[in-house]
C-alpha cells in the first residue's frame, strides 16, 4: 500500500539562475527520498499569490528555503514559517546569507552547483521526512478493544463473529487535519458492518501476492480537537467452514494476526497495525 508523500514547499527567489539549483539540487533530490517538493509557481490556484504562499505554508510538512541573495520576500516567508512553528531546511551559497537571529537554525553552505547542493541536501531531507513520520503518528494514537467472539453453527456452515473498537485520541495540542475516512484491511474472507450497514470493499493483492480486502467506514468527526476522541465499532465475520469446502469442522477456531487501520486526512494517511488473537467459540449462553 502506497504511502502519502510528506510536502515540502520551496521558497526561493523564482529568477533564471536558481532553475537547475531547484529542479536538480532540490526537486530531484526530494523526488529520489518520496517527498514532493514544489514552487508556488508550478501550482494552479484561484486566490492571490500571498494568499496561496501563506496557505502552503501552513499545509506543506516542511520548508525549503534558499537564502542566497538575502531575498526579503523569501526572508519574510521563512519567518512566517518559523511563526507556524514548520521545521525548515534553510540553503545558501554564502554563511553571511543567514542573518544572526537565524544562525541558530541549523542552514546548509554549498558550492553553488546543484550537484553540490544535492549531496548536502540529502541528509537533511531524510531527516525531516522521517521527523515528519514521527509527528503524523503522534498526532493521533488509537487503542483498540474486541468484545467476546461467538460462533454461529448450522448443519451446512460454521461463522464467526466478533465486534472491535477502536479509540482515536488526540494527543497534540493542536487540532488534528481534517479526517476524510477510516479503513481497515483485512483477509478477504472477512466481512464488515458498522451496526446494520455492510461496510464497502476492495480487493486488491499487496506486493508480496497476498489476497487482502480493504473496508471503508466513514468519519464521525471531521477534525478532533486537542484532548478529543472518536470511537469506531465495527462488527466482523468470517465463515470457517460449509459443508461443501472440504475444510476441517471443528468446536473452535482460533484467529490470529493484524488488522491494517488507516486514518485518511487531509494531511496525508496515518497507518496502525492491530495485533488480534481471537477465539471463536459457540454463544456460551
Amino acid at each position: 500500500m502506497a504511502s502519502v508523500k510528506p510536502f515540502a514547499f520551496v521558497l526561493m527567489p523564482f529568477s533564471r539562475s536558481f532553475g537547475d539549483l531547484y529542479r536538480f539540487g532540490i526537486q530531484s533530490t526530494a523526488e529520489e527520498l518520496g517527498i514532493v517538493a514544489e514552487r508556488v509557481d508550478e501550482q494552479h490556484f484561484s486566490e492571490t499569490i500571498l494568499e496561496r504562499v501563506y496557505r502552503q505554508i501552513e499545509n506543506c510538512d516542511f520548508i525549503i528555503a534558499e537564502m542566497t541573495g538575502q531575498n526579503p520576500n523569501v526572508f519574510y516567508e521563512v519567518g512566517y514559517a518559523h511563526a507556524k512553528g514548520k521545521l525548515c531546511a534553510l540553503i545558501t551559497q554564502d554563511a553571511s546569507d543567514i542573518p544572526f537571529d537565524l544562525k541558530h537554525h541549523t542552514h546548509i553552505i554549498y558550492d553553488g552547483s546543484a550537484t553540490d547542493l544535492a549531496e548536502k541536501l540529502r541528509p537533511k531531507l531524510e531527516w525531516l521526512k522521517e521527523e515528519t513520520n514521527k509527528a503524523a503518528e503522534k498526532r493521533i494514537t488509537i487503542e483498540s478493544k474486541e468484545s467476546l467472539a461467538f460462533l454461529d453453527k448450522t448443519d451446512n456452515r460454521h461463522t464467526g463473529n466478533f465486534d472491535l473498537e477502536v479509540t482515536l485520541r488526540n494527543e497534540s495540542d493542536q487540532k488534528s487535519p481534517e479526517i476524510e475516512g477510516y479503513y481497515f484491511t483485512t483477509k478477504r474472507d472477512w466481512k464488515a458492518k458498522v451496526g446494520d450497514k455492510d461496510c464497502p470493499y476492495d480487493d486488491f493483492e499487496d506486493d508480496s501476492g497476498r489476497k487482502l480486502r480493504k473496508h471503508s467506514v466513514g468519519a464521525n468527526i471531521r477534525r478532533l480537537a486537542p484532548s478529543a476522541f472518536d470511537k469506531i465499532k465495527l462488527t466482523l465475520a468470517r465463515e470457517f467452514w460449509n459443508r461443501w469446502s472440504g475444510l476441517e469442522k471443528k468446536k473452535e477456531y482460533e484467529v490470529k494476526g493484524a488488522i491494517y487501520f488507516e486514518i485518511v486526512t487531509s494531511e496525508g494517511t496515518l497507518r496502525y497495525d492491530i495485533s488480534l488473537q481471537v477465539e471463536f467459540d459457540e454463544f456460551p449462553f
